[in-house]
């Protein structure tokens, strides 16, 4: 599975391995999870037809672009099947996976970068009556997340869409499969049953 991160060299890797539908890339800030999100997000537009939509925050974005990998062309057509979805909070990600299913085609991945940062503590304290608001609304985006792209399986039987999502940990606990910790190194882990 790492190998979907690295350069397009290795592309023909990805059509021969089995993959966890839904990831995590956790890491410290600023050691390179955008920019190897971003690859994977390339790597999956050059091994299928469909498109790859990337959400993140433009500001986020703009003021710290990714790095692309040595030998990738920046007018390749390949860019032209990644779509960025730029949103704000987590309201943006729950309409984006609410209207899945009336998508034309369904993309070939769906990345989120920062996923953790469209949760703001205090509001989700507030909205969900709980000190732990924000790790709850998290799970349950997760699970609309995982709820849709499940939908659009049923719908189309060969369909397959994995989700990855980003986050920079700074003492987060939230416990979903193995737990979240706070990471002092870059760790993938993949989530293949999610609840």
């Amino acid at each position: 599975m790492v190998e979907r991160f690295f350069s397009v060299r290795q592309v023909e890797l990805l059509n021969h391995s089995h993959y966890d539908p839904i990831m995590l890339l956790s890491g410290p800030p600023s050691c390179g999870k955008t920019s190897l999100l971003f690859q994977f997000a390339f790597n999956s537009a050059v091994g299928s037809s469909h498109e790859v939509v990337f959400i993140c925050n433009r500001r986020k974005l703009e003021s710290k672009p990714p790095y692309l990998s040595q030998g990738i062309d920046p007018s390749s057509d390949t860019f032209q099947r990644i779509q960025m979805k730029y949103v704000e909070e987590d309201e943006g990600i729950k309409n984006y996976f609410a209207a899945f299913h009336l998508h034309e085609t369904i993309p070939a991945a769906v990345v989120i970068d920062d996923f953790g940062d469209f949760f703001e503590e205090r509001s989700c304290q507030e909205k969900y009556n709980n000190p732990r608001g924000r790790d709850l609304a998290m799970v349950r985006t997760l699970a609309l997340c995982h709820n849709a792209i499940a939908h659009a399986k049923r719908v189309l039987a060969s369909f397959s869409c994995p989700t990855h999502t980003m986050e920079t940990l700074q003492g987060c606990s939230l416990s979903i499969k193995d737990g979240f910790q706070p990471f002092s190194q870059l760790k993938v882990m993949a989530w293949d049953r999610l609840f």
